[in-house]
């Protein structure tokens, strides 16, 4: 996939197909990364280097033979059960760019990739990216915590972690990691026919 010139859309492909068992929903594409044409690019962005000393992601580094994941490996991540997405597709230097209306509208259609697609969990970085489909489902998202939600997206679960961004100083990388390794342990509590390689270790987390 070849990433888009400005004049086009501007944006990250979704790297999504039937039978995932998890994928993980940004709020909106960063100029940077879609410049890279790979999610969480910028290097300072928390959500490679956590991801890769979590739980989740042992069984897709033993495969690929790596200790540490990379952007570039999110092409290969489907292959294992892992997608990737955005609420907003809409590229912009900051999220805070992005208006209720384009939360709004990118939010149901969202929900209709998801619902297409049929992940078993739907992962969302940060809170901001969450209220907005909340919204759309008319839940109330003000009280919503961060981990496994009430809400389902069709056949979807929804768990909520903390934003990677580095501008998110309530959490320690450490924290940061700690809720992958959750999330690892709450996919593993689902049917085992639903479950990805990404998703069935039950060894101790890499620090």
């Amino acid at each position: 996939m070849t990433t888009p010139v400005r004049g086009e859309q501007y944006t990250l492909p979704d790297l999504l197909h039937e039978g995932l068992t998890l994928v993980f929903v940004g709020i909106n594409p960063s100029l940077y990364s879609v410049a890279q044409g790979h999610y969480f690019a910028r290097k300072t962005n928390r959500f490679w280097p956590c991801f890769s000393r979590s739980v989740l992601s042992l069984p897709v580094r033993r495969a690929l033979g790596v200790d540490v994941l990379l952007p570039v490996h999110d092409r290969i991540l489907p292959d294992c059960g892992i997608g990737f997405t955005d609420v907003v597709k809409r590229a912009t230097a900051n999220a805070a760019e992005l208006g209720r209306d384009e939360f709004a509208a990118g939010a149901a259609s969202l929900v209709a990739r998801l619902k297409r697609y049929r992940p078993r969990v739907a992962c969302f970085q940060g809170m901001m990216g969450y209220r907005p489909v909340a919204a759309v489902l008319g839940l109330a998202a003000g009280d919503a915590t961060l981990g496994p939600q009430p809400s389902v997206l069709g056949e979807t679960q929804v768990f909520v972690v903390p934003s990677p961004s580095p501008a998110n100083a309530h959490f320690t990388p450490a924290q940061q990691t700690d809720w992958y390794d959750r999330l690892a342990a709450h996919i593993r509590t689902l049917a085992p026919a639903a479950q990805s390689p990404a998703a069935a270790s039950g060894e101790t987390p890499r620090r």
